[in-house]
């Protein structure tokens, strides 16, 4: 970036190039119970931000992951919507977004993905890769995002290590490990740095706390031997020797090409390897560098501020039920006060943004590419929406998938319509559930990807709007989003299907589908209506 002098010449704006090289924004990955929420835990407990880990699972607790601000995530110990946290590590300045491992909230999670530069993927040992890691995989290789990845768990039993370094060879192309477990399970004793050649010495009963480990340095010290013991010394020494034959160099290329991702093992539960996990990550991971609008490439570098919404949640404070919008600034620098324009309105805002640690938040003062900012929604941000110091942009690749399940909603107590019809909104502005409404009759149908999403929307309503629902069954099984450029053939396919036609939220016309082979005969019957699983927000 540059900007001009008193005397008319050219600078580059280094403050601006400075704080750009020290961000580091990245997601954390996983299936279920791998031990994301636990990893975030000590991640945070090294970034000073809470100075004792330790997550209280008994009901009479008022001690949560940090993470987990929610009080149904606080109730059922799940993760369900994304936390936005920062800090300082060392010289850089982490953000960090913790996302939903649960299946049924896998849109929060593809959304968060559009938002950040790298991943930290964990894997449960026990388990190996399984099947929603690898659907993130995937949604990772189809944005090139760099995976740094933690094979966690390593004080229980476990697959053998190299098992597990086979798997994710298999699912990412390749893989090179940085540490190694010395042992596992019952047997687990450390883990050996291949980077720093030395092996640090685990003692278990301290993963609440940063402790000062106890390392040998270099593989062939003797003082390994009386350490550990000398079978397991030359077991250790034997295996390196096979790994570091057997799989590539680390290659920082590679790696911000999403052709490879440098492995560590240890045990978050047991604090131990967390820390070399973001010496990695600080020194690796990608700065913030680009992103693609529909218009061009903007680069992290430019003048001019811009940056897009991922994200809105509802009643992060409960007492004023407001709407924060979570925005990934692109470019630019964010400074309280400024006028910027919410592009899809054509409205210029005077900004007053916040920042975030969990569900705590301040004042935003300044910020810069890669920090996550919120505004204050007050019904007129979307995700997906824009906002620049003028230029008409519009970021791509942030979608909005059809539902999965489908139920009608019924109000317990019918005079509370009004506010139902108001929370329903809010939490359909998040992305978490989708909100239909039939053309033919005054129904009210909940869409979600999961039914677990049914169960979040009725503890919500009831916790934070005061309202309490049913649900009964309906005869659907998916929509979809509909478009023609022909309309008269719009108009034809809407005269004859008015029974299955509803419009969402948004306004968008979709056609809720009693069967998948109703909505396969119907896509033959009118071959000029264009059915959507997805859609940009």
């Amino acid at each position: 970036m540059f900007v001009r002098n008193n005397e008319g010449k050219t600078r580059v704006n280094s403050n601006l190039i400075k704080q750009i090289q020290k961000r580091r924004t990245f997601a954390i990955i996983s299936h279920p119970d791998a031990g994301k929420t636990t990893i975030t835990e000590k991640i945070l407990l090294f970034g000073n931000v809470i100075q004792k880990a330790g997550t209280v699972k008994s009901r009479g607790s008022n001690q949560y992951v940090k993470s987990d601000w929610m009080k149904i995530e606080k109730k059922r110990g799940i993760s369900v919507t994304t936390s936005v946290m920062q800090f300082p590590y060392k010289d850089c300045l982490i953000n960090l977004l913790d996302t939903p491992g649960h299946k049924d909230f896998s849109e929060d999670t593809y959304r968060t993905l559009t938002a950040v530069d790298s991943c930290l993927m964990v894997i449960d040992a026990a388990k190996g890769i399984e099947d929603r890691t690898r659907k993130l995989i995937k949604i990772t290789r189809l944005r090139k995002t760099p995976i740094i990845t933690f094979v966690n768990k390593l004080d229980r039993d476990v697959q053998e290590p190299m098992e597990i370094l086979d798997a994710i060879q298999n699912e990412i192309g390749a893989c090179t490990p940085i540490s190694w477990p010395i042992g596992y399970g019952k047997r687990f004793r450390g883990l050996y740095h291949i980077h720093r050649n030395e092996t640090i010495l685990y003692k278990s009963g301290h993963g609440h706390e940063i402790r000062k480990t106890h390392v040998i340095k270099d593989l062939y010290n003797l003082d390994l031997d009386k350490a550990i013991g000398k079978d397991l010394a030359e077991n250790t020494r034997e295996e390196l020797e096979l790994i570091i034959n057997a799989y590539p160099k680390f290659d920082q290329n590679h790696f911000l090409a999403s052709k490879l991702t440098p492995v560590y093992f240890g045990t978050a539960l047991g604090n131990f390897g967390v820390d070399y996990i973001l010496d990695g990550l600080t020194k690796w991971a990608p700065p913030p560098r680009f992103h693609q609008a529909n218009e061009r490439l903007v680069k992290a570098s430019e003048e001019k501020f811009s940056g897009f919404v991922f994200k809105i949640q509802a009643n992060m404070d409960h007492k004023h039920h407001d709407r924060i919008a979570f925005i990934r600034i692109v470019s630019g620098k964010y400074l309280r006060g400024m006028k910027i324009n919410h592009v899809r309105i054509n409205k210029i805002i005077g900004a007053d943004a916040v920042v975030f640690i969990a569900g705590c938040r301040k004042r935003a003062e300044q910020a810069y590419p890669g920090d996550i900012i919120g505004l204050h929604n007050h019904g007129t941000i979307k995700i997906g929406d824009t906002f620049t110091q003028g230029e008409k942009l519009k970021f791509s690749g942030i979608p909005n998938f059809a539902p999965e399940f489908l139920r009608r909603i019924c109000l317990k107590e019918p005079l509370k319509q009004k506010q139902l019809l108001r929370a329903l909104i809010h939490l359909s502005e998040e992305g978490a559930i989708q909100i239909f409404r039939p053309l033919q009759n005054n129904d009210l149908i909940v869409g979600a990807i999961g039914t677990l999403q049914f169960d979040v929307v009725v503890e919500r309503l009831k916790i934070e709007y005061n309202v309490e629902i049913i649900y009964k069954d309906i005869n659907a099984i998916t929509a979809r989003w509909i478009e023609s450029e022909n309309s008269r053939k719009l108009e034809e396919f809407k005269n004859k299907n008015r029974a299955n036609l509803a419009l969402d939220s948004g306004g968008n016309l979709s056609y809720i589908a009693p069967t998948m082979l109703n909505l396969n005969l119907v896509r033959e019957r009118f071959p000029n209506i264009e059915f959507y699983s997805t859609r940009e927000h």
